[in-house]
């Protein structure tokens, strides 16, 4: 407890000497840096993801630029940002570039809303050009192979991971939303699934919506009832998570490309579409808030 009591005393200290060396003009971007991410830890609206997302991007950028906490916030330059966005983005995806990139816009800002400098250097950092995955979705006896392979695959795991693939496929949901789907949330008699999300963080839009149940869906969760005797309303849908691992060894060996959990939701956009489902529609089945754009 006493040691616990010196750091907290010792914390205390040093935010008393950053007040201090702020109020005088100095900052350190390690000063800047402490305040966004003090903004960020208490910003109530953000969600967990979204902070463990800042967290992993904030240590890459210090692996790449071990000095920056340190350096004087005024007086690193235009020419220094630009060095650091060459090395970062030889070792990184375009995504986490923009997302480094963004983060240390911010931080920057911070120092000049505080007077301490005039210009954001990394307001002219060219951001990386994201390329759009180029989608290979299995066709319908693909797909029937890569289920099978993985439902007798032997493994504790290999019924309930064929599964899940497979309401997945059925329903277009994110990984973390089919996690959370119980019983409770499949009503039989609408034919209708409840998407609920996280309990504590919600859907990535934070928005329930419902989903139809397709008649493959309909087939799978009634197999799944007659299997299960001793279901409750709050047992979840699935056994399992998530199943990468097996999924990759499933493609490999039926001889298809590699799909993730994400692509099996883009497979039911596909379907639907192809089924003569409006983009509309298929949009609020996937929970997307831009009226079809992007489906």
């Amino acid at each position: 407890a006493k040691l616990r009591l010196q750091d907290l005393l010792a914390g205390e200290q040093q935010k008393t000497e950053r007040r201090k060396t702020i109020a005088v003009g100095k900052m350190t971007f390690g000063d800047a840096l402490e305040i966004y991410k003090k903004r960020v830890a208490e910003d109530g609206e953000t969600k967990p993801s979204t902070k463990k997302y800042q967290t992993e991007i904030l240590e890459a950028v210090q692996k790449s630029w071990p000095e920056i906490n340190s350096l004087d916030v005024k007086k690193i330059t235009h020419a220094e940002c630009t060095d650091w966005r060459s090395r970062f983005g030889a070792q990184y995806s375009a995504t986490r570039v923009n997302g480094a990139i963004s983060m240390l816009r911010r931080t920057f800002q911070i120092a000049v809303d505080s007077g301490i400098r005039h210009d954001n250097p990394m307001t002219a950092i060219r951001r990386a050009k994201v390329r759009n995955k180029q989608l290979t979705l299995p066709e319908a006896g693909q797909l029937l192979a890569f289920v099978k392979e993985l439902e007798t695959s032997g493994s504790r795991h290999s019924r309930p991971c064929a599964n899940l693939v497979r309401f997945l496929a059925y329903g277009g949901f994110r990984k973390t939303e089919a996690a959370n789907i119980t019983w409770a949330d499949c009503d039989f008699v609408r034919n209708k699934i409840t998407v609920r999300g996280d309990p504590e963080t919600g859907t990535k839009n934070s928005e329930i919506r419902e989903v139809p149940m397709i008649p493959d869906m309909l087939q799978l969760l009634e197999r799944l009832l007659a299997e299960r005797p001793d279901i409750q309303p709050s047992d979840p849908a699935m056994k399992v998570r998530e199943c990468q691992k097996a999924m990759d060894r499933a493609a490999k060996i039926v001889g298809m490309p590699r799909i993730t959990h994400h692509d099996l939701r883009h497979l039911f956009a596909t379907r639907c579409i192809e089924s003569g489902v409006d983009i509309p529609t298929v949009s609020r089945w996937l929970g997307h808030k831009d009226g079809g754009a992007l489906a």
